[in-house]
């Protein structure tokens, strides 16, 4: 298919821009950011200019905003709040680019962003651009390396999944299914557990919204205990989790959105010896682990994507003002599917 065209090159709106103001404490809210008009960047030598056209909201974007280490530095009180996006290259200053093309990267909460592109990867003509912020963006590679290089699943095993209604989640339980194991979820809301067994094909799933003590529930649908547990949610969840483990289980630390949010230090899991006394391990990760292998996992999700194996839906949210609302969906569950800013 040819080149698909969204903008037509000229840049006559200005530069909307979210900036982080102050590091929230507990829950982000609209007060910790900055709302500003400037004028759009020009591109340098080997830079593009990019007109932002969706921008994913992630729960690790909580965590970017408190000024203590981690794996990536913490946005700048000031700075253009941190964000991966898809938009389409109106200006070029590199041969790596021409106009039109359709990119993926650290774009940010902005409408232009001018970046190097080395730090830019192209998204394939043809395909809804959506998809490179969902099963063949970030979503699904983590999903995929959490799953196949953490855990290692064989097939048989049983594979319970936190958080299974999230955008990665859901992607665990799929493939998990893809590699012959029996998938369950964890989810909140009769809607989202109804979705993930009719449509996503998860064996069983647990509403952990619903009346009833937590771990009669997870026995219940796992009678052989767990061999993989692939963990979203942190807090209770894993603790619970960890008491219906298997000898050699395996158990994935992916996230811990309970408590993100967090004012005082969450304590630990008061089951971790049952890792000890079935010779269990847990690991934890980011996908940034594996940002060398990418084209190993974009391939093998194009593939079952193609082939109709892989259900995915998003929430789309219109207007890059209505960002720093929308995050707050993440947390109290309320979005229903890959959340999306439209930013125009």
């Amino acid at each position: 298919m040819g080149r698909r065209r969204w903008y037509s090159g000229r840049v006559s709106e200005s530069n909307l821009q979210i900036l982080l103001k102050k590091r929230p404490v507990g829950a982000a809210r609209e007060s910790d950011f900055e709302v500003r008009e400037a004028a759009p960047p020009d591109p340098g030598d080997g830079e593009v200019l990019v007109r932002q056209r969706f921008m994913s909201l992630d729960p690790a974007m909580r965590g970017w905003m408190n000024d203590r280490r981690s794996y990536v530095p913490p946005v700048g009180l000031g700075d253009v709040m941190r964000a991966y996006g898809v938009g389409e290259v109106i200006r070029t200053r590199s041969d790596s680019f021409a106009e039109g093309d359709l990119v993926l990267g650290l774009l940010g909460w902005q409408r232009y962003a001018a970046l190097e592109a080395r730090h830019l990867q192209p998204v394939p003509a043809g395909i809804d651009p959506k998809l490179a912020l969902g099963p063949l963006g970030m979503t699904g590679i983590t999903a995929y390396f959490g799953l196949l290089d953490i855990a290692r699943p064989t097939a048989g095993d049983t594979v319970l999944v936190s958080g299974a209604a999230g955008a990665v989640g859901s992607m665990v339980g799929q493939i998990a299914k893809i590699e012959g194991c029996r998938a369950v979820g964890i989810a909140g809301g009769e809607e989202k557990c109804r979705w993930l067994l009719d449509e996503v094909g998860y064996d069983a799933v647990i509403d952990y919204k619903a009346p009833g003590n937590l771990y009669a529930k997870l026995a219940e649908a796992c009678p052989s205990g767990v061999d993989v547990f692939f963990d979203n949610v942190g807090g209770e969840t894993l603790d619970t989790a960890l008491r219906l483990i298997n000898r050699r289980a395996r158990v994935v630390i992916c996230g811990a959105i309970s408590i993100y949010n967090a004012t005082e230090r969450p304590e630990g899991p008061a089951n971790y010896l049952h890792l000890l006394v079935k010779s269990a391990r847990m690991e934890c990760f980011i996908v940034l682990d594996f940002k060398d292998r990418y084209s190993e996992a974009l391939a093998a999700l194009g593939e079952w994507l193609a082939a109709g194996r892989l259900v995915y839906r998003f929430h789309v949210v219109d207007g890059l003002e209505n960002a720093p609302s929308a995050l707050g969906m993440l947390f109290d569950g309320s979005n229903h599917g890959k959340l999306l800013i439209r930013v125009d």
